[in-house]
């Protein structure tokens, strides 16, 4: 609404300030000069000093009232004009169609009339949506904080039910499952915490042999832990079983071993859950440094580890 109407007052101010050049205006130079003075003041945005010109010019030189009228009216009504006032351009407008009816200026004078008789009310319009687009704006803010508020309680909530459960050595399952890249713990069948993971490079299937770089799939124990270990902690899962062992005895080679769930290489800690993009153990079960902190307190040996496809 602001553009469209700086465009229309800018048509109709290059209209006026051509038509400074007929013959009509040519009356002597001191009058050009004010007038020259005047619309020069506009453009640096000195719109009261311009006016001062202006009136001075309508009550000096007579012939040019009508252009002085005309100019003060634009000026009255330019959007830019922190002061500026509709009634008074109003004024000078209709003033100008009154006393001026051959003016060249009168059919704009006309136009500017209908004009700012309907920007008040679209003026009016503007501010009420404004107000209303404020007021739906806060009533947003408000909520996303109550949002915010209640996922801090359920967060808290959470960490006090799972700091409840795992006061008592409830834990008594861990749940890999590898196609969800996921790790579970159980108590009593309930899901108490899930975390991300990654796996061996070459996921797909159980482990067959030592340097396959695939994590194994069956049902296993956590039979000791290495705090000292080049991964951040590891807990020790006791692959191969016999079924393990078996497959490998019948294909002819080495079941392999050290599969741990362990934390990141010492060093990168920094990496954190960006870790889980991508497989990148030897078959091992990967978690964030912290998180394997949290399961080596939580997790006793003998706790079962079942691995799902």
């Amino acid at each position: 609404m602001g553009a469209c109407r700086r465009l229309v007052l800018a048509g109709i101010m290059a209209i006026s300030f051509l038509a400074a050049g007929c013959g009509h205006f040519s009356e002597n130079h001191q009058s050009r000069q004010t007038l020259e003075e005047a619309h020069s003041l506009f453009q640096q945005g000195d719109y009261q000093a311009s006016l001062d010109k202006y009136g001075h010019i309508a009550g000096n030189y007579p012939s040019q009232g009508d252009r002085a009228l005309f100019e003060m009216g634009l000026i009255y009504s330019y959007p830019e004009n922190g002061q500026k006032d509709y009634r008074k351009a109003l004024d000078c407008f209709q003033k100008l169609v009154a006393d001026y009816p051959e003016s060249n200026y009168r059919s704009h004078s006309e136009t500017m009339i209908f004009y700012l008789n309907n920007v008040p009310m679209k003026d009016t319009m503007i501010a009420t949506q404004q107000t209303a687009i404020e007021r739906l704006q806060g009533e947003v803010k408000e909520k996303e904080a109550e949002i915010a508020a209640l996922q801090q309680k359920i967060d808290e909530l959470e960490k006090n039910v799972f700091a409840y459960a795992i006061k008592k050595p409830s834990i008594d399952k861990i749940l890999i499952e590898k196609q969800a890249r996921r790790m579970l713990l159980l108590s009593k069948g309930k899901v108490l915490k899930s975390y991300r993971i990654a796996l061996g490079g070459n996921p797909t299937g159980p482990k067959e042999r030592q340097g396959d770089n695939k994590t194994p799939e069956g049902t296993y124990t956590i039979d000791s832990r290495n705090r000292d270990s080049r991964y951040h902690c590891a807990l020790h899962i006791s692959y191969p079983n016999e079924k393990d062992k078996k497959r490998a005895q019948e294909l002819g080679v080495s079941p392999g071993g050290d599969i741990m769930i362990h934390g990141l290489k010492n060093g990168f800690t920094w990496v954190g859950d960006a870790h889980a993009g991508s497989d990148w153990t030897k078959g091992c079960i990967a978690v964030t440094d912290e998180e394997i902190e949290e399961l080596d307190k939580l997790v006793p040996n003998g706790t079962v580890v079942e691995i799902k496809p």
